[in-house]
């Protein structure tokens, strides 16, 4: 049986996590500990619920409606969405081609992982905090080779608009010379899309 330790679902969110009306699915779990977390939560295996596909589809159908008309649907974050690629693909198969499926995730996983759940997802939105390796060691604790390498993949597939990239202003980590730098090396890889915003830490 597939299960997945779930700490929040969270509905009618508009725009903010990919296109129209969706519900952010939030998974335990994650290889990064960056220093500004906002979801330090799932970092424990004990926070939140278990549940397997079936389950968390019986939750959200209630907002099919939503998603048909505005062409949302579910959006998996966390932690690390891409670490639940086999809960993610049971779950196309119960919801089908009409729910916009989206992934954000930091792209730090195995290729394989990438490539197995890829044909389940719709599109993804990858925070790739800073394409320097000291920066981004820095401020994640870890490298970020698999990111490029998942990325330029995913962008090799030929549909660049399936992939919107956050490239976000860190304060004490990067400065606005380095996002500058991280934009012009990720439009040299053929995104098109990005998220450029600022952390406000208080």
């Amino acid at each position: 049986m597939i299960e997945a330790r779930i700490f929040a679902v969270s509905r009618h969110r508009l725009v903010t996590d990919g296109d129209g009306c969706t519900t952010l699915v939030t998974f335990n779990g994650c290889p990064l500990r960056c220093k500004y977390c906002l979801n330090k939560e799932s970092w424990s295996d004990e926070r939140g619920r278990l549940y397997t596909p079936e389950m968390l589809y019986e939750e959200v159908k209630i907002d099919q409606l939503y998603f048909l008309a505005t062409r949302g649907g579910v959006t998996f974050g966390g932690g690390e969405p891409l670490l639940q690629s086999a809960f993610i693909k049971a779950f196309r198969s119960l919801c089908g081609d009409r729910w916009r499926l989206v992934a954000e995730t930091s792209l730090n996983v195995p290729l394989e992982t990438v490539k197995s759940v890829d044909a389940a997802l719709d599109g993804y939105i990858v925070d790739i905090k800073d394409m320097n390796l000291e920066i981004y060691q820095a401020y994640t604790g870890k490298g970020n080779a698999a990111v490029i390498r998942n990325l330029e993949w995913l962008l090799q597939q030929g549909d660049a608009d399936r992939v919107t990239v956050r490239v976000p202003h860190i304060p004490e980590y990067n400065t606005d010379e380095d996002v500058k730098k991280s934009m012009d090396c990720l439009k040299a890889m053929g995104v098109v899309h990005f998220d450029e915003f600022r952390y406000v830490i208080r």
